[in-house]
């Protein structure tokens, strides 16, 4: 005799369908914790592996090529692995200045034969900032506190960001950060100290900063050459000189013989 068994209407209600509870499966612990900014990143910086990958062959073009698909997966998907084991999360930020543990710090300094009330007044109004730091395409003053910055990006794009002065103290020292909503999410402060034996000032910068395609790609960066320390330096140099000898040499960057 055959025996058959029916589910009661609670039992079925407990029960969903397994075509029902898949998606749900499939999906669980996949969801999007990838900025977009970083999503455009991984993807330009994975193709940029991919790529030379490609061209080198052999082992470490291997390497390269499977690193650079691992980004463009990052990149297309949304998701990446390490941020859920971490905890971390750049889809959506409402916080200003840098979450934890994603921004990359950057601490540079350089001595300018000029007194620090100088340099600090010039520092001050960040309309002067593009004069010397080679990223930053303009800065317009909102108010003594707010500026909106816009910066050359890689591959051509520009990025924007608001920015809030949160601590001042007149020809000493300067701190701001980006405010919610950031494309490049950051915060800085520089110090004007006076240098020994009455050389002029020491220019402190300590830059924190998120940048597109977050620490992953600021070491995709470096492996093509582009060393965020090296870009400060080299803005650092061309306020000196501007401030010491009036104008920023031309050739400043470009390979020996270069005219």
């Amino acid at each position: 005799m055959a025996l058959t068994y029916t589910e009661t209407s609670e039992q079925q209600n407990q029960q969903p369908a397994i075509h029902e509870r898949e998606p749900e499966r499939r999906g669980r612990g996949r969801k999007i914790n990838v900025g977009e900014n970083e999503r455009y990143g991984s993807v330009l910086g994975g193709a940029a592996l991919l790529l030379a990958g490609v061209a080198r062959r052999g082992v470490s073009g291997a390497l390269l090529g499977a690193f650079g698909l691992a980004f463009i997966q990052r990149g297309a998907t949304g998701h990446c692995s390490v941020f859920q084991r971490l905890g971390i999360n750049t889809a959506k930020s409402n916080r200003p200045g840098v979450p934890d543990n994603v921004g990359i710090k950057v601490e540079r300094s350089v001595t300018i034969a000029r007194p620090p009330a100088e340099i600090f007044k010039l520092w001050r109004d960040f309309s002067n900032l593009p004069k010397f730091m080679e990223h930053i395409q303009r800065v317009d003053v909102i108010d003594n506190m707010r500026s909106h910055w816009v910066a050359k990006g890689p591959g051509g794009r520009v990025w924007q960001w608001d920015a809030e002065v949160i601590n001042e103290h007149p020809d000493s020292m300067i701190s701001w950060e980006s405010l919610p909503g950031a494309e490049v999410q950051n915060a800085g402060t520089v110090r004007f100290d006076p240098a020994p034996g009455g050389r002029g000032t020491e220019v402190r910068v300590v830059l924190e900063y998120n940048p597109p395609g977050g620490v992953l790609g600021s070491m995709i960066s470096r492996l093509f050459g582009e060393s965020p320390e090296d870009q400060i330096d080299m803005d650092l140099l061309r306020l000196k000189q501007m401030l010491e000898a009036g104008e920023i040499a031309t050739t400043m960057g470009q390979p020996a013989g270069a005219h």
